[in-house]
């Protein structure tokens, strides 16, 4: 049997209710699935919800659907908070939007640290990523992608995460291996500096404010593979529970 085709739709999604899609995505279904009236549809608001209908119209520039069931999933597990700060290379950052997204991170919070390099992020761009993603990977659940923060309002607005974790690469610093620290049991945050690397002064911080200092390898990651693979992990032992 076919795969029926999956959209996201960004507004309650209601039983018994016609909605009417956007412009591109009545677009995709009309001039690419060439998808026509009473076809099967599912909808997911990115919020865990999702709903089964059927194309009521369908148009160049307008699709109508009829919801005719609908389905709340629970968040499943351990939550994992992505904090880093990205590179003036937008292509860079993209992919790590893409594929944090597919890894399943709870949130994404770009990072104003001292040596940051990105000041300026395209929100919309970047949303439309997110939900390409969890269309993509089959999730219900949206990363919620935060504006670019300083780094000492991120220590304060996660400050009740079980698990706190900084990545750096300072030297002198003692570090522990990611492995031995992040466990699968408790939603975890996880700080990952700019290519500069966090300065000394907000290791410090980060540490004060009770974050532990971990390595992520000995090899020098840039900053969008070590994002990926900390998140990897974290998807892998959520997953197989070791």
């Amino acid at each position: 049997m076919a795969q029926i085709p999956r959209f996201f739709y960004n507004s309650p999604l209601v039983i018994n209710t016609t909605v009417r899609l956007d412009a591109d995505t009545a677009k995709h279904i009309w001039q690419v699935l060439r998808m026509d009236a009473d076809d099967k549809i599912l909808l997911t608001d990115g919020n865990g919800t999702t709903a089964e209908g059927s194309i009521h119209i369908a148009e160049r520039h307008k699709c109508d659907v009829t919801i005719e069931k609908v389905t709340l999933h629970p968040r499943p597990g351990s939550v994992f908070h992505l904090a880093v700060a990205f590179t003036k290379n937008n292509s860079r950052n993209e992919w790590l939007l893409e594929k944090a997204t597919e890894l399943g991170v709870g949130s994404i919070i770009p990072i104003d640290a001292y040596r940051s390099e990105k000041t300026h992020i395209r929100i919309d761009r970047w949303n439309k990523i997110l939900q390409s993603a969890i269309l993509q990977s089959q999730q219900h659940y949206l990363p919620q992608l935060h504006e670019i923060t300083p780094l000492y309002k991120v220590l304060d607005m996660f400050k009740d995460v079980p698990q706190k974790l900084v990545a750096h690469c300072i030297n002198d610093e003692i570090k522990r291996p990611l492995a031995e620290l992040l466990k699968h049991e408790e939603d975890a945050i996880l700080l990952i500096g700019p290519e500069g690397d966090f300065s000394l002064e907000e290791v410090v911080l980060c540490n004060q404010k009770g974050y532990k200092s971990v390595s992520l390898g000995g090899q020098r990651l840039r900053t969008e593979t070590a994002a990926i693979m900390a998140s990897a992990y974290f998807n892998l032992i959520s997953d197989v529970k070791i």
